[in-house]
C-alpha cells in the first residue's frame, strides 16, 4: 500500500514538472506580449555618420505602427517600438541587444547594417528571438538559413548584379570599388566581383575606408591609379560624398554606383551639385510620387505628419512595419514568437500594393525587388 502511494505521488509530481514546464514555454514564447500591447527593440545609428539612416527608418516604422495603433492596433495590442542608440558600432549594439532581450522585448526590429547586424543575430538566435527587417542585404545573415532571421529587402548580391550588368551593359569593363572596410563593405565588393567573374572581368582596382571615417586620400590614389571608367561604392553616405567630391576635383568623369544601405536622400544632400553622375540602387518601390500603392500609401502617412519628408529608408521602415503587421494578424490572437514565424512563413506571393513579397518555411528573404534610380544635379531622384 505505502508503495503505490508513493508512485501515486511521484506521478502526479512528474505531471505537475509535465504541466508547468509546459507553461513556462508559452510564457517564454510569449514574452514582449500581454493583452494590449506588441513590444519590439531596436539598436541603431541615431548618432554618428549613419545616423539619417536609422533615424529615417525608425520614423517610417513609426508612421506605419502610429496610425495602426490609432485604429486600436492589431487583435486589439498596440506595437511599441523601443529604440537604443549603437552609432553604427558593433560593440554598443551588442550590449544594446542583450539588453533589449533581458528587457523581454518580442522581436528585434529594424536594425541598420552589417558589421551590427551580424553581432546582433547570434544573440537572438540563442534567445529564440525573431530578428526582424535589418536594413542590410549582406548574404552572410541569409546563408545559412537561420529561423529567427527574416528579411523583407533584397540582398547585396542581387543590387550589385543589377549594377553590375546596368555598367557591363554599356561597353564599360574597367570597373573598381571602394568600399567600407567591415563586414558590409566586403559583402558588397563579394557581389561585384560575383557579378563580375561571370563575365571573366574582375575589379581594376579597389580603396577601403574605416567605417564612420572620411579619410578617403589613400583609397583615392589606389583606386585612381588603374584609370577605372565606373566606381561601384559599398560604403555610408558621408564616406561616400567625400570621396565623389575628391575624385570629380581630380578631373574623373565616370559614373558612380551605390547600393541602397548607402542612404538615397542623405547621399544626395551630402553631394548637393556634386550628386550627378551618382546612380544608387534601390530594393524599395519610388518613394516620392503615388506610383505604386504601397508608395501612396507611404506619402499619405507622410503628408499627415507635419515636417515629416519621404525618401527610401522611410519606405523601407514603412514596408517592414506592415509585413511586420500582417505576419501578427496572421499568427491570431494567441500571439507567440512560433505563430508569428509560422505567420511569416504563411505569406506567399503576397502583393503589398506593388511591392509583392514570398516568404516560405525554408524561405525568409521575402523580396529580390531592386531597380535604379539616377541623382541629378539640381537635387532630384530620378527613376
Amino acid at each position: 500500500m505505502r508503495r503505490r502511494e508513493i508512485l501515486g505521488c511521484a506521478g502526479r509530481l512528474a505531471g505537475l514538472q509535465v504541466l508547468g514546464g509546459a507553461a513556462l514555454s508559452a510564457r517564454a514564447q510569449s514574452v514582449g506580449v500581454n493583452d494590449s500591447r506588441i513590444v519590439l527593440g531596436q539598436s541603431a545609428p541615431f548618432s554618428g555618420a549613419a545616423e539619417q539612416l536609422g533615424l529615417q527608418f525608425h520614423l517610417g516604422a513609426q508612421l506605419y505602427f502610429e496610425a495602426l495603433n490609432q485604429k486600436g492596433g492589431v487583435n486589439g495590442r498596440r506595437i511599441e517600438l523601443t529604440r537604443m542608440d549603437d552609432g553604427y558600432e558593433p560593440e554598443r549594439c551588442a550590449a544594446n541587444t542583450r539588453k533589449l532581450i533581458a528587457d523581454g522585448v518580442f522581436a528585434l526590429f529594424g536594425y541598420i547594417g552589417t558589421p551590427t547586424s551580424v553581432v546582433a543575430l547570434p544573440l537572438a538566435t540563442e534567445a529564440k528571438v525573431p530578428f526582424f527587417a535589418p536594413f542590410t542585404g549582406a548574404e552572410a545573415l541569409r546563408d545559412p538559413f537561420n529561423r529567427y532571421a527574416i528579411h523583407v529587402r533584397a540582398s547585396y548580391f542581387d543590387e550589385t548584379a543589377a549594377i553590375v550588368r546596368q555598367i557591363t551593359g554599356t561597353g564599360i569593363k574597367k570597373v573598381s570599388v571602394f568600399y567600407q572596410n567591415d563586414a558590409y563593405g566586403k559583402a558588397g565588393l563579394e557581389g561585384v566581383t560575383r557579378a563580375l567573374k561571370t563575365l571573366n572581368l574582375a575589379p581594376a582596382s579597389t580603396g577601403t575606408v574605416e567605417r564612420n571615417t572620411v579619410d578617403v586620400a589613400a583609397s583615392l590614389d589606389a583606386i585612381m591609379a588603374q584609370k577605372p571608367e565606373a566606381i561601384v561604392q559599398i560604403s555610408a553616405y558621408k564616406s561616400c560624398a567625400a570621396f565623389i567630391r575628391e575624385a570629380r576635383k581630380r578631373g574623373f568623369i565616370g559614373n558612380f554606383y551605390n547600393v541602397s544601405f548607402v542612404g538615397t536622400q542623405a547621399l544626395l544632400d551630402e553631394l548637393g551639385k556634386d550628386a550627378r553622375g551618382v546612380v544608387v540602387s534601390q530594393v524599395m518601390p519610388f518613394p516620392y510620387t503615388p506610383v505604386t500603392g504601397i508608395s501612396g500609401e507611404y506619402l499619405a502617412a507622410v503628408r499627415a505628419k507635419q515636417g515629416r519628408a519621404a525618401n527610401y529608408s522611410g519606405i523601407e521602415g514603412f514596408v517592414a512595419a506592415k509585413v511586420f503587421t500582417e505576419a501578427v494578424n496572421r499568427a491570431g490572437r494567441n500571439l507567440t514568437r512560433d505563430s508569428f514565424i509560422a505567420g511569416i512563413e504563411s505569406m506567399r506571393n503576397l502583393d503589398l500594393g506593388g511591392f509583392p513579397v514570398d516568404f516560405g518555411p525554408n524561405k525568409h528573404t521575402g523580396s529580390r525587388y531592386v531597380e535604379l534610380t539616377l541623382l541629378t544635379e539640381d537635387g532630384r531622384i530620378r527613376r
